[in-house]
């Protein structure tokens, strides 16, 4: 990374450029939207330009790799940063917000299935009916789904016998996304804050999904 020159301080250009490898869709729009979300405070110029330190740099790096990896919210992601700085914590919290815990770093694809006690035919499985992606390193998250298909398949249950959540999913994530409306293409801020929404709104889904599935698991006598 280039420094500029004497003030140490680097503009949304270089920090873009920094970052674009690692985070290809980062953009100037996405950078003031985590400012006016409290993430960020870059310094300003006299004439008004953003500046941004290392540490800034690194925050950002933060922010959009606990979004990416553990599909956090910026509510959770915002709320972990202030217990750092009240207590100085320095784990990650966990996915449902609940409380804290160091994420893993992410795993190739042989640490993947040793983690989960699964088989390479049960990844492809899961990646063949989309409930994974295949990656060269795959995220914390992936662990869990895969060690999940370990124990149904226990039971003789494949992820192909489950493509109808997905398809059931896809349905629901329709719906949400007909209910908060589109952004406008030319608006990234806004496009941002409806991401965010929606990330909000599929916890929310979540939790009543989870809920179902024991209330029906209570009236079946299980």
């Amino acid at each position: 990374m280039s420094q500029p020159a004497t003030s140490g301080l680097f503009t949304i250009g270089q920090v873009l450029a920094a970052l674009q490898h690692e985070f290809p869709d980062l953009t100037g729009s996405k950078l003031r939207f985590l400012e006016d979300e409290g993430l960020i405070t870059p310094a300003r110029t006299a004439a008004g330009y953003r500046k941004y330190s290392s540490d800034d740099i690194e925050r950002v790096t933060t922010v959009l790799s606990m979004q990416r990896d553990l599909y956090l919210p910026l509510r959770v992601i915002r709320a972990h940063f202030e217990t750092v700085e009240a207590s100085g914590a320095a784990a990650l919290p966990s996915a449902s917000g609940s409380g804290m815990r160091v994420a893993r770093p992410r795993l190739k694809r042989a640490d993947l299935i040793s983690a989960a006690g699964a088989t390479p035919q049960l990844l492809d499985d899961a990646i063949a009916t989309g409930f994974l992606v295949a990656e060269e390193t795959y995220p914390d998250h992936a662990v869990s789904v895969l060690a999940a298909f370990v124990t149904l398949r226990s039971v003789g249950v494949e992820p192909r016998h489950l493509t109808a959540l997905r398809a059931a999913a896809a349905r629901d994530i329709n719906l949400l996304e007909r209910a908060v409306g589109p952004a406008r293409r030319s608006d990234a801020a806004a496009a941002a804050r409806r991401q965010e929404q929606l990330h909000e709104l599929s916890e929310a889904l979540e939790t009543v999904y989870t809920q179902a599935l024991r209330r029906t698991l209570e009236r079946s006598g299980g």
